[in-house]
């Protein structure tokens, strides 16, 4: 799923997940150890390194070096008072949580996918649903880099402070992350449910559905006037009782509606109504997570929490008025403010907003005038997802933006890490 090819020397082709960014390196490298990325790195003219390829911005485009850290040998390394694990950042979500189960752990939370790289999620904020938890991001506590002239170097708090606090989420420009320690939890079991609710009730009782759930969102397809209200409850343990993860007639809703895009409100008030309820428990790792079969681009807007429901509410009112042919639904989750220098929910608890469209159909317009309503709202968007943003904005949305772009510039001052994208926002630190 958007994994990098084999290495090869001349010129290779990597596609992100949803096959929108193309990228041409001159060599995909694959080192099998710390020692063998360092080599890489200090050699190499320009880099980046890829996770899954679920971003959906350039964030891994380069014409230099590409680097998948798949090959790396590593570890689970479980701390002493077993709230906290060191781990190879190169590991997809997946096998991580999958080797934190087997010692009777797991993260505190997730997204609803799980291919990406550890270090990926970290780097971009990566996030989950719930009014008191944080992105993926806040549960970093150190990491290993490996820098731009090879260097092997660690940071949490103690060490290298400031480095630690540009490196939680950094969009891999300070170097590439080898391990990163992350704090867990005692094994968790959920139980998740889905039900169909009327959008007018759940948009009153927002904020009574966020405060009764330890983790809530719901998934609103833009023409129809009911949502799917998720929520995920800790439960006793029990074994994974499956639900429907078969997206067979979404598919061919989606490809339908590429056909005639005039289809699309017609189809998704169709969906809406047969959409029913449904029922899982298990072991959380298994949980959290949804099966992404139907390839899709998306933008997502992190809003502070008061102006969230309005600024949906407008966003609805203007796809409406412009019929726009968006055939995916609104997804809406909540998430814990944090201190990130870079992170969207800097200094104030958000709502997410994410917008998707089929990947065959036409989605840059249509995304472009719905971004321009969540940022009259105070917005900031998710960095792997479709935006805008320029130099100026992120300078303006970001107070501790400087100090960021002052690490940056001590750590790589060649921007060995940079690409034309990331210049575009960092060019304060040039």
């Amino acid at each position: 799923m958007g994994a990098a090819p084999p290495a090869g020397m001349g010129m290779s082709e990597w596609r992100n997940w949803s096959g929108s960014v193309v990228a041409h390196p001159d060599v995909i490298a694959r080192p099998r150890d710390e020692a063998e990325l360092a080599t890489i790195v200090r050699e190499a003219r320009a880099v980046r390194v890829t996770g899954a390829g679920h971003s959906f911005m350039p964030l891994c485009e380069t014409s230099g070096t590409l680097v998948s850290l798949d090959d790396m040998a590593g570890e689970l390394i479980v701390a002493p008072d077993r709230q906290s694990v060191d781990a190879p950042a190169g590991w997809s979500l997946k096998r991580l949580t999958q080797a934190l189960w087997a010692e009777g752990l797991s993260l505190p939370n997730q997204g609803d996918v799980n291919p990406q790289s550890l270090g990926g999620a970290l780097a971009t904020g990566t996030h989950g649903t719930g009014r008191d938890l944080g992105s993926l991001a806040t549960l970093a506590q150190s990491f290993r880099l490996v820098t731009a002239d090879g260097s092997i170097v660690d940071c949490d708090t103690t060490t290298n402070p400031e480095l630690f606090q540009a490196q939680r989420l950094s969009l891999g420009l300070l170097g590439i992350a080898t391990r990163a320690r992350i704090a867990v939890i005692p094994a968790l079991h959920l139980e998740e449910r889905i039900e169909r609710r009327p959008l007018a009730e759940v948009l009153e009782r927002l904020p009574e559905l966020a405060a009764a759930t330890r983790h809530m969102e719901f998934f609103l397809f833009p023409y129809a006037d009911t949502v799917s209200l998720k929520t995920l409850h800790p439960t006793e343990p029990a074994s994974l009782s499956q639900g429907d993860d078969d997206d067979r007639v979404f598919q061919a809703c989606c490809d339908f509606a590429a056909k005639v895009p005039r289809s699309v409100p017609m189809i998704q008030r169709t969906l809406a109504r047969i959409m029913g309820a449904s029922h899982r428990v298990g072991p959380a790792w298994q949980i959290f997570p949804s099966e992404r079969t139907v390839r899709f681009e998306e933008m997502e807007y992190e809003l502070p929490v008061a102006n969230a429901v309005a600024a949906l509410r407008e966003a609805l009112a203007l796809l409406r008025a412009r019929k726009m042919p968006l055939a995916f639904p609104f997804e809406f989750r909540m998430v814990a403010a944090d201190d990130i220098w870079l992170s969207p929910f800097h200094a104030g608890p958000c709502a997410s907003i994410s917008v998707h469209q089929y990947a065959p159909m036409p989605w840059a317009a249509h995304f472009a005038e719905l971004e321009a309503v969540f940022r009259a709202h105070g917005g900031r968007p998710h960095w792997a997802k479709r935006h805008t943003l320029t130099s100026a904005d992120v300078q303006s949305l970001y107070p501790k933006a400087a100090a960021f772009g002052a690490v940056r510039k001590r750590i790589d001052p060649e921007g060995k890490f940079m690409n034309d994208h990331l210049r575009q926002l960092f060019d304060f630190s040039l």
